[in-house]
This record gives C-alpha cells, structure tokens and sequence, in this order.
C-alpha cells in the first residue's frame, strides 16, 4: 500500500494551509509597526518556529502510532493526569476561540451587504454581541443535534482562504506593472524603519505572532500517511516553515505598498478598526487597482464568513469530542459531562461552552464600539491558544529524558544538551508571551486577557476534584 501513502511536500501543502492565514500577515502589519515586524518574523521562524517544526516531526515519528497528537505524547512520557490537563487545555482554549467566530463571521457578513465598515462598526455594542449570542446558540443547537453538515464548507472555505492569500501576495506584486498610477504607498528601508522599538508594546504583542505560527501539532496523526516517515515527515516540517516564513515576509512586503503604518497608528479607533477591517480593506483596494471594483472584496467576505460560521460549528463539537471520547483519561472528569442525548452529542459538555462561551460575548456587550470587539478577542486569542502549545514542548523534553525507552527514527539533533534546551527554550518562550500578551492599556480589556484563562485553568483543575468525589461517594 506504499503507493497510497502522501508525499511529504503533500504534508506541507496539507500543514500550510491549516496553520497559515491572511490575517496573521495583517496582525503581524497592524501590531509591529508595518514593515518593522519582518525584523520580528525572523527572529520567530529562526529562535522558535522552525525548530517547533522540528520537535514535533520527532514526536510524530516516536510516537506515529499514537493517534491522539498531543494527549498521547503527553500520556507516553508523562502519565494519564498530565495527559488529561493536555486534552482539557487544548478544548478550554477553543472557549475564546468560539466566541471569537460568530463576531468575525457577523463582520464577515456585513463587508458583503455594506460593502463598507462603518454599518457595522456604528450599531450598538450591546445589539451586535446579542446578534453574535443568537448566532452561537443557534450553533450549539445544531452540535447538539449530532450533525455537522459544515465540515466539507470548513475545509472548502480553509482552502479557498488560502488560496486568496497566495493570490492577493501575488496580485499585489504584479499590481504596479498593470496600475502604476494606483497611489501606491512608498516603503522606507532606513535602519530606523526596519528595527523595531523594543518596548513595552512590542514585548506584549508577540503573543501575535506565537498565536500566528502555533499548530503544526494537528498534522502529527499524518506521520504514518506519509511515504518514508521517518524522512518524510521532517521533510514536510521543513518545507512548512520555509512557506511560511516565505508567504510572511512577501505578504508583509505587499502590505506595505498598500498602508501607511502613520493611519494605522494615528489614534487608538484608527488602531482598532485596522485589525477588525484591514483584511476586508486589502482586497478591496486590491480590487480597485485592477478595476475589479469590489469583486474582489465580496469573494473575500464570502470566503471568510462561511470559513468563520463553519469553524464555530467544529469548534463546538469537535474540541470537546476529543476531550470526552478519550478513554484514558475519563476517570478525571466528572461522569455528568459524558451525558449524551438521542442524537449522540455530548449535551452537558454543549451546555458547558453555552456558559463559558456565552459569558464572554455577553461581557463584551459593555465594549464602546464593534470594532473593539474584534481586537479585544484578537488579543484574548494570542493569549489562551499558545497555552496548548506549551504541552507540545513539555512532550518533547520528556521524549529526550527517556530516549531509550521511546525510538525515533528521525532526531531534530543528536545532542541531548541541545535538543533539551530548544524544548526548554521554546516552552519559556510561549509562556513568556501569554502572560505578557495580557497586559493591556485598557483595564477591561486588561482584565478579561487575565480572568478568562484563569478561569479555565481552574476549572481544569477542579474537574478531577469532581469526579474524586465521586468514586468515594460510590457514583461510578
């Protein structure tokens, strides 16, 4: 059957398209200061995502037959507990993530009506969160009823969102041949425009980039797809890190011929309606370049708002599928939680995210304006996702530590010094940027970047107290 297994550079098309985005160029523009971030992005490729890459190619190679990614790791090296706090970590950082998808997909929707930010950006806060509740219910119930008849949009809306990516770097480039009179932006290349200032705003932003580049872990259950794993799957890791760095760095490039980083940073609303409308902005002038009018635009919106909608819907079910069909570490979560309905669907685990979910959009009605929604949930990502990637470098510090007991056929490096450090290095390096990510000018915001996740930690750590309980009181 060799001949049905994917080539490696298969595996990184495949891994590409799931961990890269266009909005992660814009956030990288919109929070580093234009052009200055391509100084910060490859620092992030050399110092953390290339051997992030890495490491996870030779956890997936130790463990190839280990179809649970992350949890299994950690179950392998470091026991069932910690391997329960990987799964409930990886489902509690969806929380956010899940309110974050109704706001974008609303956002998403209005570019395609409006045309134009200010309808949507005008309303009253309190009437586009409410809008965004009726959206994740309506969501919920569809999970709850067992279906998931978006999966096929998600994957269509990934790719298509991938390729409009690709498609605006190149557009953007060849745009000064076809329009050289479209008022395009003069980028300046002096030493003081290229090195960033590095102050406090910059330290408490790279969560941005963590958050950007965090995620080759999911491809991890493709190690045994792939011809020759033990080369085969590096080799796709490699190739990934190279075609991000690479799609960065001419995105950020084709960004600044587009924006002046002065109207981004002129004032704080300027700031805001950037990172909520900057993607929408991109293919809209990239439209009138090529006299497409807003063509370009709506495919974009449309992309975009069934690539939101459908990612809610999976981020509901899935995540907490993961958590609750994992039979290892069932016996630290409380029995009530594994309640299923006639339809198969995990009903108290649903109305679990309806709580912590709902709460967060509900709080977020007291938010002035729509579009610092939008950028306070930009930020309240960066700090809750890259928590499950710490889980990652914890797996691989303790592969190292028992190497014997655990062969690889592919090694990042031989050195255990080395190997160690990086581990070490990248885990200090991501926890570093959460927690320096929550810091914020404004005190709600500020605050709702430190209660969220340490809510969900804490609920982490009361769901085994829980289900204690339970055993010494004879309920299962």
């Amino acid at each position: 059957m060799e001949n049905s297994k994917m080539k490696w550079y298969t595996l990184a098309f495949m891994a590409f398209s799931t961990v890269w985005g266009f909005g992660n160029v814009l956030n990288g523009f919109v929070y580093f200061n234009g052009i200055q971030v391509i100084f910060s992005w490859i620092l992030m490729f050399a110092l953390y995502f290339v051997p992030y890459a890495l490491m996870v190619g030779e956890l997936g190679s130790a463990f190839k037959n280990a179809g649970g990614g992350v949890s299994s790791w950690i179950k392998e090296t470091m026991g069932p507990k910690l391997a329960y706090y990987a799964g409930f970590t990886y489902w509690a950082c969806h929380i956010t993530y899940i309110a974050s998808k109704g706001t974008g997909g609303l956002k998403a929707l209005s570019w395609v009506i409006f045309r134009n930010h200010t309808v949507y950006d005008s309303l009253p806060t309190i009437y586009v969160q409410l809008a965004t509740l009726a959206v994740f219910l309506l969501f919920c119930y569809v999970a709850s009823r067992g279906l998931n008849p978006l999966k096929k949009l998600a994957t269509l809306a990934g790719t298509s969102m991938f390729v409009m990516s690709i498609l605006y770097i190149l557009m953007m480039f060849a745009a000064p041949a076809i329009n050289p009179n479209g008022g395009y932006v003069h980028m300046d290349f002096s030493f003081k425009n290229i090195v960033p200032q590095f102050n406090v705003q910059y330290f408490t932003s790279l969560s941005i980039l963590v958050f950007a580049v965090g995620g080759c872990e999911k491809i991890s259950p493709y190690v045994n797809k792939v011809e020759n794993p033990e080369k085969g799957f590096p080799k796709g890791m490699i190739a990934l890190a190279i075609m991000v760095c690479v799609c960065a760095i001419l995105g950020t490039f084709a960004m600044g011929m587009m924006f002046d980083p002065k109207m981004i940073n002129a004032s704080e609303e300027a700031f805001k309606s950037y990172v909520a409308n900057g993607a929408y902005w991109s293919f809209q002038k990239l439209g009138e370049y090529y006299h497409m009018g807003d063509t370009l635009l709506v495919i974009y919106a449309l992309c975009n708002m069934v690539g939101q909608f459908s990612t809610l819907v999976l981020s509901i079910d899935a995540p907490l599928r993961m958590l609750l069909d994992n039979e290892e570490i069932r016996e630290y979560i409380p029995s009530a939680l594994f309640k299923k309905n006639k339809y198969g669907a995990y009903i108290n685990g649903i109305k679990l995210v309806v709580v912590l979910s709902g709460s967060i959009i509900l709080i977020q009605s007291f938010v002035p304006g729509a579009a610092a929604v939008l950028t306070q949930l930009n930020k309240l990502n960066s700090v809750c996702m890259p928590m499950r990637y710490l889980w990652v470098f914890a797996a691989y510090v303790a592969l190292r530590q028992a190497m014997d007991k655990f062969p690889a056929d592919y090694r990042f490096v031989k050195n255990q010094a080395v190997a160690k450090f990086f581990g070490i290095w990248c885990f200090i390096v991501t926890a570093a940027c959460c927690v320096l990510g929550m810091y914020d000018k404004d005190p709600f915001t500020f605050a709702l970047n430190v209660i969220a996740p340490v809510v969900l930690c804490a609920l982490g750590l009361i769901m085994p107290k829980l289900a204690e309980k339970e055993r010494r009181e004879g309920k299962r």
